[in-house]
């Protein structure tokens, strides 16, 4: 899922979250479930894509043993500290980003695919070809070739627009 997704996701949960709550979403809380949608992403991928200290772009951060730990360790230090911490936002963002990463792979029946979710217990999935994880953001470029139905459609009202230049067309 793309980032966009992801954030999208995490924040319509955590807006749902605080409506059953009777109370609006708050700024800090919007930030750090924007920071849990993308934190998972934001660890795996440079230390597996950059650094090659892990073995693919979704295995420590992205499973749910890390999850936990890390979730458990926050809730400690949140009610050891003296401030107020939106550390509920967080694990929203944080979980919905797994729970999103597995549903494709959930759905067509994939489940070697999700192993990452118990990294270091399973293997990781296989990685694919460096050149197809990238496939996709060549796809976002913006094409010069416009639709055949939009060029249709221009093109029919620049030969309208000339003959009502030229006289040739009758108006009501």
């Amino acid at each position: 899922m793309w980032p966009w997704g992801h954030l999208a996701v995490g924040y319509l949960l955590y807006s749902f979250w605080c409506r059953a709550d009777d109370r609006s979403p708050s700024a800090v809380g919007t930030v750090a479930v924007a920071f849990g949608t993308q934190f998972p992403d934001l660890v795996d991928k440079p230390l597996a894509w950059t650094f090659a200290v892990l073995p693919t772009g979704r295995t420590l951060t992205h499973s749910l043993l890390t999850a936990t730990l890390l979730l458990g360790l926050l809730w400690i230090g949140a009610r050891r500290s003296e401030r107020r911490i939106p550390l509920g936002a967080f694990a929203i963002g944080y979980l919905s980003h797994l729970a999103m990463d597995s549903v494709h792979p959930l759905l067509q029946g994939r489940l070697a695919d999700v192993s990452f979710l118990l990294w270091p217990v399973l293997s990781p999935p296989v990685v694919r070809d460096v050149k197809e994880l990238f496939r996709s953001f060549r796809e976002l470029r913006p094409d010069p070739v416009r639709p055949p139905s939009v060029r249709a459609r221009r093109d029919r009202a620049r030969r309208l627009d000339r003959r009502w230049l030229s006289g040739n067309c009758r108006t009501a």
